[in-house]
């Protein structure tokens, strides 16, 4: 567990961004967590990505993320600068990382000065080392994400509207009560659900939120900068890397509804657009109107104008049926 302990000053400061940095990383880290090939819907991209990694010399300096700890300095991942910043951003804030930067997180991180030999250059010949990695991940993104980004962006924009719609609607305390099964708030911790073993306090900073299509539920969090704290999450929208579709499972309620209304109702634990649930679905917008018409209906989801979105959510009906009937599907974790 990694509990955070947080006040209300950075409480009331919390913000919500996209970084495909910490995309391109989280991949790798899925590459590294799934050696024997990883799960759908990332099956594919990981077959293609493994190829990239071992044809494409270019990228060779990405790969050493693939031997990282479950906990390193967050100089390796720094946080965005901006809320939609480009890769081309956050790669030349790696490239520009500080001196002071790097020996403050290595001496917290390795106080006794017994540096992994990897992470050396990284102190030692320090702009040849961030140049080097920062190159080799352009090369990577440039072949393994930048085909996917589109997609991804219009699903990460989807989503950071959402979460930002019931920041404001509903507060703080709405919003991380329901950000992800494995994310606990109960004032004032902020407990992420994972082997590593941590506890710190956040006074005065700043809660930054990030979702990531590569999470697949791998909860991060950045805690060596002064100002703020950075915690990852699954994003809807996975769905859209899938080369394949979902593997069949004993669902109770695709039996009952059929597979496409099941995944949409699942969808809808967080109100979505006909746009939204198309991209995190991996279905035709036309699908989704279809299924989502039927759904309204039956009277189990409702229709609400947002701006000029219009927002679909679950009716208490559609809530009750997917808590009866829907958490026994293999896919549940990548629509919810």
């Amino acid at each position: 567990m990694i509990r955070i302990e947080i006040d209300e000053p950075t409480l009331a400061r919390t913000r919500i961004a996209i970084s495909p940095l910490a995309e391109t990383v989280c991949g790798l880290y899925l590459l590294q967590r799934n050696p024997d090939g990883a799960p759908w819907p990332y099956d594919g991209w990981a077959l293609r990505a493994r190829e990239i990694l071992r044809t494409d010399p270019a990228t060779a300096p990405a790969r050493f993320y693939l031997d990282q700890p479950a906990s390193s300095p967050d100089f390796l991942c720094p946080i965005p600068p901006t809320a939609t910043p480009t890769i081309e951003e956050q790669l030349d804030q790696l490239r520009r990382t500080s001196a002071e930067t790097v020996e403050e997180q290595l001496t917290r991180y390795y106080p006794a000065g017994d540096l992994p030999p990897d992470l050396r250059p990284f102190r030692d010949d320090r702009s040849r080392a961030f140049g080097r990695l920062a190159d080799g991940l352009a090369a990577y993104w440039e072949a393994a994400i930048a085909p996917h980004w589109p997609a991804m962006r219009a699903a990460l924009d989807e989503e950071v509207l959402l979460r930002a719609r019931a920041l404001a609607a509903d507060g703080p305390d709405a919003l991380l009560s329901r950000l992800h099964e494995r994310i606990r708030w109960e004032r004032p911790v902020l407990t992420l659900v994972k082997p590593l073993d941590q506890s710190f306090v956040a006074v005065n900073q700043r809660l930054l939120l990030v979702p990531l299509i590569f999470s697949r539920g791998a909860l991060m969090c950045s805690s060596d900068h002064s100002e703020i704290v950075m915690v990852t999450y699954q994003a809807r929208g996975s769905a859209l890397l899938a080369s394949s579709p979902p593997p069949v499972s004993d669902d109770r309620l695709a039996i009952l509804v059929g597979r496409g209304r099941a995944a949409v109702l699942r969808a809808l634990s967080v109100p979505a657009t006909t746009t939204g649930l198309a991209s995190a679905l991996g279905l035709a917008p036309s699908t989704i109107s279809e299924h989502l018409a039927g759904l309204q209906a039956a009277g189990v989801v409702h229709r609400r104008r947002a701006g000029r979105r219009v927002l679909y959510g679950l009716e208490p009906a559609g809530t009750a049926l997917v808590a009866l009937l829907g958490d026994d599907s293999a896919g549940a974790e990548f629509v919810s």
